[in-house]
């Protein structure tokens, strides 16, 4: 009998060791989708915030439910920094300044949110950050840093459960020329690159999260909920970072999500600039850390911008194209 226990015994041990090593082959194959119904985008706004989110939404969208949307924190909205070079550029921009009734400032703090609500009143949403203080400039891989970004990825996925596409912009991206006639319709996720390869199809071009334009559908819906949960298996990764590893995966393909990586000539940045002023859509200062370097440099692409406006195309027989970031380029 005691032979019969223990033989037993033996048998759960091994079955039990047999359906762990299977069920652990399975999470790794899939990483954290099935974890997903317990990890979904937080719901962290209450109900009247959705509804003053809704709000401002419906008044700043297109017909077809489209908004241009940033976020801003204290650090990036003082007078005379970033979000005053950003609302700028849309005004000597070719074709952009009408596009600024349809730009929401998603605001991570209370400075933030006043200052917006002088500048650009209506259109400004103070987000919830759970006790989080995000006010201050949050220097690149911090740890503050990560959760600002990955709170912006869940008040994306946000929108799109609410019905709107989005234009998502960094505020240290120059509007130049309005964007949408180089955005196709018929894709469902569109982003910039650092390095553009030259096919907009190939997912191992190097993406750049600053910028991208996305449709609301149950596609996207659910590639953002992936994403978003996907931190849990890459953390200290940064959501751009996770985004490169997550592209190629089995359940991203099954999502059926309809991909296009954009070419930096039109939306180029410091990485890797668009030189054709006569294309250009947008700049951004990315490849560059430090808020200080990034003003500098972006005042001079406003000045170059209006040099090439008011100037004849060429110069001495020279194209106008940008100057070289001289502050950006300096090593970090």
């Amino acid at each position: 009998m005691g032979k019969l226990l223990r033989r037993r015994d033996l048998v759960m041990v091994g079955v039990f060791l047999v359906v762990g090593g299977y069920l652990s082959f399975v999470i790794y194959q899939i990483g954290v989708y099935p974890l997903q119904k317990f990890f979904h985008f937080s719901d962290i706004h209450h109900q009247e915030d959705v509804k003053e989110l809704g709000k401002i939404l419906t008044e700043a969208a297109t017909e077809d439910k489209t908004v241009i949307i940033t976020t801003l924190n204290r650090a990036w909205s003082e007078p005379n920094s970033t979000f005053d070079l950003f609302l700028d550029s849309f005004r000597v921009g070719k074709g952009t300044k009408p596009l600024l009734r349809h730009l929401v400032v998603a605001c991570l703090d209370m400075e933030a949110y006043s200052r917006c609500l002088e500048v650009h009143p209506r259109r400004c949403y103070l987000m919830k950050t759970a006790g989080i203080d995000f006010a201050g400039d949050k220097v690149f891989m911090t740890p503050d840093y990560l959760k600002m970004m990955w709170r912006r990825i869940e008040f994306l996925g946000t929108l799109l459960k609410l019905g709107y596409n989005f234009i998502f912009t960094d505020t240290d991206i120059m509007w130049l020329r309005d964007p949408f006639p180089r955005l196709s319709k018929d894709v469902d996720f569109q982003i910039a690159c650092d390095r553009f390869n030259g096919d907009h199809n190939d997912i191992y071009n190097y993406v750049n999260g600053g910028f991208n334009f996305v449709q609301a559908n149950p596609r996207t819906i659910d590639f953002y909920n992936y994403w978003y949960s996907s931190r849990l298996r890459y953390p200290g990764k940064h959501d751009q970072d996770v985004f490169n590893r997550i592209k190629s995966s089995w359940y991203t393909a099954k999502t059926g999500l309809k991909m296009r990586f954009l070419d930096t000539k039109y939306f180029g940045g410091f990485c890797e600039p668009g030189r054709d002023l006569d294309s250009v859509c947008t700049m951004h200062a990315n490849c560059c850390v430090g808020l200080e370097n990034k003003i500098k440099d972006l005042r001079r692409v406003l000045v170059d911008w209006e040099n090439y406006l008011s100037a004849a195309k060429t110069v001495d027989g020279r194209k106008i194209t940008w100057r070289d970031p001289e502050n950006c380029k300096k090593p970090w």
